[in-house]
């Protein structure tokens, strides 16, 4: 259930006489709580939107700088653009009349992707000319810029993953100096779960939260271990491919940023007690052995 405070502000954001009739609560998304809501305004025109609460406790010591501002900048900034991301409603940043920060967001159509999505013969083309169209965005300077969630120069395996040394040559190889990119506006979590599709077309892009100014290689890097560890290498590749065929973007030190953003999940946060499930790790693992072939 929302907190009365909660639903007490969407009502106030879409006027007098409104009413909230549906809200139930998203089952994705570990950063934020998110609920789709609908509400009757009073016209009778009912309006289906999202609303996101800052409710994660320890957010603003964790991730101060993934706010409510970084995302409405984000979202005013795609706005005119042609990637199908929501528009902003309502915003409370400091959560002075939500009870937390919240956003209040147009719920786009369509759900994740799911088995019969990720079959079809143009499930990588999509995603790849989706993030092409993010890449290609205007404004991208007054972005805040990427960050990693490790320190890359002293990578090191953390003490849970097997000493099979792959892993040591993949902290070797992200401590070496990035190479020289051109830098673009990046969604930073771009993967599958992330998206919204409908009747086999991908309909939208959530979660903009961690939106940075940055390589597009790394989004690529990120959507790319995404896929290695649900379907597979091939699969990673078919999207890197249809991602230079729709850009242009030669890419030529992918297999540097696939390591970095590798890492960037298997060390943030490193806790000897809380290692990454083996299911996950093995394919990962896998993956980052073609990776350091590639490298070499």
């Amino acid at each position: 259930m929302l907190p009365d405070e909660a639903l007490n502000w969407v009502i106030g954001a879409m006027g007098r006489g409104s009413r909230v009739s549906s809200a139930h609560r998203l089952p994705l998304g570990g950063w934020h709580v998110n609920h789709a809501v609908e509400v009757v305004d009073a016209r009778g025109r009912a309006h289906r939107l999202v609303l996101r609460r800052w409710a994660r406790p320890g957010w603003e010591r964790d991730d101060p700088d993934y706010t409510v501002e970084r995302e409405v900048r984000v979202l005013e900034l795609l706005r005119a653009s042609a990637v199908p991301a929501p528009l902003v409603v309502a915003a409370d940043p400091t959560g002075a009349q939500c009870g937390v920060p919240a956003l209040l967001i147009t719920r786009l159509p369509g759900d994740p992707p799911g088995a019969a999505d990720a079959a079809r013969d143009d499930f990588c083309r999509q995603l790849a000319d989706t993030l092409g169209q993010i890449h290609d965005v205007a404004g991208k300077p007054a972005l805040e810029p990427y960050r990693l969630y490790y320190d890359r120069a002293r990578a090191a395996p953390a003490s849970w993953m097997p000493a099979t040394g792959v892993w040591a040559q993949a902290a070797a190889a992200v401590r070496n100096p990035p190479p020289a990119t051109t830098m673009t506006l990046i969604h930073r979590d771009y993967h599958p779960e992330n998206t919204l599709w409908s009747a086999g077309r991908l309909t939208g892009v959530v979660d903009w939260t961690q939106a940075s100014y940055g390589p597009p290689a790394l989004d690529v890097a990120h959507m790319r271990w995404n896929l290695a560890a649900d379907h597979g290498r091939k699969v990673a590749d078919r999207f890197l491919d249809c991602y230079r065929a729709t850009t242009s973007r030669r890419l030529d030190h992918q297999a540097y940023w696939d390591l970095v953003s590798l890492l960037d999940l298997l060390l943030d946060g490193e806790d000897p007690d809380e290692p990454v499930e083996s299911e996950l790790l093995r394919p990962l693992e896998r993956y980052t052995t073609t990776l350091l072939m590639d490298l070499a």
